[in-house]
């Protein structure tokens, strides 16, 4: 076999007795902890590159190192090559040694402990372990035994790994912390919700690895993270290859869950490798995103979830979003087809990039969410955010469309009668107004816009643009006279099924009177920026007209667009206001200690005039509960309910417990509370 070839090429062929061959894991802990890989629920031995691990071997007689010649061989796969990195003998002594290192660390009568070093670029995934003998009667080796498999990671602790990330708070976040905060809503008004990552419960780290199976991954290159992230940002959708999550925009979620129901990940990645690899339905661009970061902190690789807010979505590769107005100002929604969105949410992971320049390593964009087509596929990234910042967007990958969403102008044109357009109004600040991410090991948010972008306005923000230009990125280059007057709409605090009044605030600069005709638009959108359904044109708007049109973000997009009379120029505003819903109460009892029996319990209480049909909650906690279930035909108006789960803490540490609630007629209702295990 080409196993004993390579074996045999490298062994010295002395005669030698046939050893009894047994490995033992009893430093898995040991192992565990040095390689910073203890949370990981799984009886297997998980470790990380280019860092030594240690295993012990127990021979039916004392080792002889001067007579006996022998191996541990490292299988991945269903075919072994050694030219291929898929079969790997690692050798006791420095004489002899492969792309791995090998030292006997002791030797204590029958037990050979040995020290096991994997090189920087080996594959990431699980590995079969065999001893290989040279015996008299050519190579024996020791029968397959699944308990001693040995699962290899990325390491973002050692400075040889691509993914090394010299920033020890910073790898504790976004490797090792299970518990992400998710921003959405409107960049004046943002909105937050937890999400449990779980990259450390049972079976998620089997359905990462499963996603570059069903992805026919070649294993060769499972050790290359740029390949490793491009591969998954397309696996994660299912447009174009049974990926792990199905997109659904339309408000309709009959035949899965909606998107705003999910509290975590393990129960998508579990559904998938469970069913071998059938889509799970549903998901928007924070399912991908928190999906995505599941996967990346699973294998290793720093990662984290980012909201852009006033996303634009450029599907023609220049940097103009295009808003048509008829002749009189009013906006003409039929023509107007580019669309911002409210916010998106993609991923940032760390790794060298050694296919750029030097500068352009570190934090690198990608998304899973099916927008547009990369090299075939609906994908995105990995794209380098400091060449995003500096214009630099030849490099591959996505550079040009990560660089339009944060850095696109609105552009209102006018259309005349016979049907050609005119330029009336430039905004270059609304696209990319705030792009924010969790803090560091605490709640709060950190706002990371000078990542992505020199301030507005600034010459260096004004040289990025004219590189971009250089690249083939189109801009509107029209000049045109400042509007002595200045509309805009005010922020409003909005209860779910609240009356409010929209206010129009004027400002004229000049020193003359002017008279505006302005229409006001108020759209309930979906947070992409579609239009749903409208809202009857007026400044008091009522509950009762909006209720029912509600889809699940629960945001009226408000558009005043009108021409000023004695100058003929156009005055515009555009304010999302984001619908604030109801809370869920989760209280925790009980003994907070790793065993003891707690409880927990979700309390809802519902404020509307109408009732509630098909409500489906959902629970649970990293380390602490496993995701719990539990539904309700009717909630009727004014009336509450309570739902109290029992679950045992498995570990110690600081950690949330995290519910939802949904139904047709009301999206996004969240709730938690932060709970500290003892031991």
């Amino acid at each position: 076999t080409p196993r004993d070839k390579g074996l045999k090429g490298i062994l010295c062929e002395r005669a030698m007795p046939l050893f009894l061959l047994i490995t033992d894991c009893k430093k898995k802990e040991i192992n565990k902890q040095g390689h910073n890989t203890h949370l990981y629920s799984s009886d297997f031995l998980i470790v990380r590159r280019t860092l030594e691990f240690q295993i012990k071997i127990t021979f039916d007689r004392p080792y002889k190192p001067a007579e006996d010649k022998f191996a541990v061989e490292f299988v991945i796969g269903p075919s072994p090559q050694y030219s291929k990195g898929t079969y790997i003998p690692v050798f006791p002594n420095e004489e002899r040694q492969s792309v791995w290192r090998g030292r006997i660390v002791e030797t204590s009568d029958n037990v050979v402990t040995m020290g096991i070093t994997t090189s920087p670029e080996c594959i990431v995934g699980k590995y079969m372990i065999y001893i290989g003998v040279v015996t008299p009667y050519g190579i024996r080796r020791t029968r397959r035994d699944p308990s001693t498999d040995i699962y290899i990671l990325f390491n973002p602790w050692s400075p040889a790994d691509p993914v090394f990330l010299d920033d020890e708070e910073e790898r504790e976040e976004c490797v090792m912390n299970e518990l992400g905060i998710i921003y959405h809503g409107a960049y004046d008004d943002v909105s937050e919700r937890a999400w449990n990552y779980g990259q450390f419960e049972f079976g998620v780290l089997d359905a990462c690895l499963f996603i570059m199976d069903k992805a026919d991954m070649p294993l060769s290159n499972r050790g290359d993270v740029i390949k490793v992230t491009r591969v998954a940002s397309a696996m994660l959708n299912s447009r174009d290859d049974d990926g792990v999550l199905v997109g659904n925009w339309s408000g309709d979620y009959t035949y899965g869950v909606p998107p705003t129901s999910w509290t975590g990940s393990v129960e998508i990645l579990l559904d998938y490798a469970g069913s071998r690899g059938t889509p799970v339905c549903y998901a928007q661009c924070w399912v991908y995103a928190a999906v995505f970061n599941t996967f990346l902190r699973c294998l290793g690789i720093p990662g984290r979830v980012v909201t852009n807010f006033f996303s634009a979505h450029d599907n023609d590769g220049n940097l103009k979003m295009d808003i048509i107005l008829d002749e009189n100002g009013k906006l003409d929604r039929n023509r107007t087809k580019d669309s911002i969105w409210n916010y998106h949410c993609w991923n940032e992971c760390f790794m060298a990039r050694s296919d750029l320049p030097p500068g352009f390593g570190g934090w690198q964009v990608v998304d899973a969410t099916p927008q547009e087509t990369s090299d075939g596929m609906f994908r995105c990234g990995p794209a380098s955010v400091a060449a995003v910042k500096h214009g630099q967007i030849c490099y591959p990958f996505d550079a040009p469309f990560v660089f339009a969403e944060v850095n696109s102008d609105v552009i209102f044109y006018r259309r005349q009668k016979d049907g050609t357009l005119e330029v009336v109004k430039v905004n270059p600040t609304h696209v990319g107004r705030m792009v924010l991410t969790k803090a560091v090991l605490h709640d709060g948010r950190r706002d990371i816009t000078d990542q992505y972008k020199f301030p507005e306005g600034s010459p260096e923000e004004r040289r990025v643009l004219e590189k971009a230009e250089e690249f083939g990125c189109q801009r509107e280059k029209a000049s045109l006279p400042q509007s002595d007057v200045e509309v805009e709409i005010p922020t409003l605090d909005v209860r779910v099924g609240d009356n409010f009044d929209v206010t129009l605030q004027f400002k004229n600069h000049s020193d003359q009177r002017r008279t505006a005709d302005v229409y006001v638009t108020g759209t309930v959108v979906y947070y992409t920026g579609v239009p749903s359904a409208e809202v009857d044109e007026k400044v008091l708007v009522r509950g009762e007209d909006y209720m029912h049109k509600l889809v699940e973000q629960a945001n009226i997009h408000f558009i005043a667009t009108g021409k000023i009379k004695e100058t003929g120029q156009i005055i515009t505003a555009m304010k999302v206001i984001t619908i604030h819903n109801p809370k869920l109460i989760v209280k925790v009892t009980g003994s907070p200690r790793v065993s003891e029996e707690m409880y927990v319990s979700v309390e809802f209480t519902n404020p509307f005039k109408f009732s509630l049909e098909n409500v489906d909650l959902r629970m649970e906690g990293p380390g602490i509960m496993p995701f719990k279930r539990k539904q309700y035909s009717l909630i009727a108006p004014g009336t509450s309910i309570m739902w109290t789960e029992t679950f045992s803490p498995r570990r110690a540490g600081s950690t949330k417990l995290i519910a939802s609630l949904d139904c047709a007629a009301l999206r996004q209702v969240y709730g938690e509370t932060e709970l500290t295990i003892q031991q």
